[in-house]
């Protein structure tokens, strides 16, 4: 009896082992958390998150900076890392990070909601935004902008009226990338001679800064986002920039070819993802009707799935122009080197 006894304690002690080390490798499947470094710097994103908490139980956890320092951290944490999901702004960074990023996100909601040309395995669109023309109407004429293109913005008819952020912005990077997918490297490095003969000054600033400058009668055009003018629009910038937006007018360019230049709010997942299963579940939320209601509500973003209505303000700047959906954006990435050296060898700066 007391042989029996000891051989139970032994198989009992052997279980509770073994329902540890199970425990040891498989307890990330079972977690309620998943981990996101961000370089939205919007406090309606949080408001998201919570909503997400609130349905699924899952915690979102959130780490905060920009785009470079949080690439950084990944990268040299390596497989000690706990990110799941890194959401940025813009394509082009999304792919020139994507080898630290990985398969999975592949789900048939994800695929149905998201359009091929915005999306990989690896990172997917959770918003769009274009990236177009602001012109002063008082300076500007119809005829000069019928037809414009972003490959007619080097005319020399622009020449000493034109404003644009500085080479080393990725928005710029990535329609430079989309131009050189389209018209090929050499034909661009002509139309960025062009570009930079017919800016007013040097590029400096935010995107705001060239729609602020073309108000004040500094350049008579500018190429900017578009979700910059519905903010400054909306008063949340102040007085002052409210009544500058007031001054220009938006131009959708390209509308008798391909369309005009698209970009992303995008996530990624990343290598290793102790949370991977709960990374997904964020990313279809994300994309869900009520979730993409919130995004160009607060944001001020076109929506990446069908159905919703953007905001307002950018309703009113005209939804029926034609979106470039021709060129995947998987290129901005591809292309970033590319764009990144024509710009630097004709003196963008």
């Amino acid at each position: 009896m007391i042989i029996i006894i000891k051989k139970r304690r032994k198989m009992k002690k052997l279980t509770l082992i073994i329902y540890a080390l199970i425990f040891a490798f498989t307890g990330n499947l079972f977690a309620k958390e998943v981990n996101i470094f961000s370089a939205r710097h919007y406090d309606s994103d949080v408001q998201l998150y919570q909503k997400f908490t609130a349905k699924t139980g899952i915690k979102v956890n959130v780490v905060s900076g920009k785009s470079g320092a949080l690439e950084k951290r990944i990268i040299e944490e390596g497989a000690d890392s706990q990110a799941d999901l890194y959401i940025t702004a813009d394509a082009g960074r999304l792919g020139a990070f994507a080898g630290n990023l990985q398969g999975g996100l592949t789900s048939s909601a994800i695929k149905s909601a998201v359009p091929s040309n915005f999306r990989t395995s690896k990172w997917v669109g959770i918003a769009k935004r274009a990236r177009i023309v602001y012109f002063a109407p008082e300076r500007v004429s119809g005829a000069e902008l019928a037809g414009l293109t972003y490959e007619s913005l080097a005319d020399p008819k622009w020449k000493g009226r034109l404003v644009i952020r500085a080479s080393n912005n990725i928005y710029n990077q990535s329609l430079v990338a989309s131009l050189i997918k389209n018209n090929g490297k050499r034909k661009i490095v002509e139309w960025s001679k062009g570009m930079v003969a017919n800016m007013a000054r040097a590029p400096k600033g935010n995107d705001r800064a060239q729609i602020l400058a073309v108000a004040a009668g500094e350049a008579d055009i500018a190429v900017a986002n578009t979700y910059y003018l519905a903010l400054m629009l909306s008063g949340k910038k102040g007085p002052e920039q409210q009544a500058a937006a007031k001054k220009v007018k938006p131009f959708f360019p390209n509308q008798d070819g391909r369309g005009t230049h698209m970009n992303i709010s995008g996530a990624g997942l990343v290598k290793g993802a102790p949370n991977k299963g709960n990374a997904i579940k964020l990313v279809e939320f994300l994309l869900s009707e009520e979730a993409q209601n919130h995004i160009v509500n607060n944001t001020f973003e076109y929506p990446m799935i069908a159905g919703i209505s953007p905001h307002p303000l950018v309703v009113n700047m005209g939804l029926d122009f034609k979106q470039d959906l021709k060129t995947k954006v998987v290129n901005y990435g591809n292309r970033q080197a590319d764009a990144l050296e024509v710009m630097t060898a004709t003196g963008w700066k």
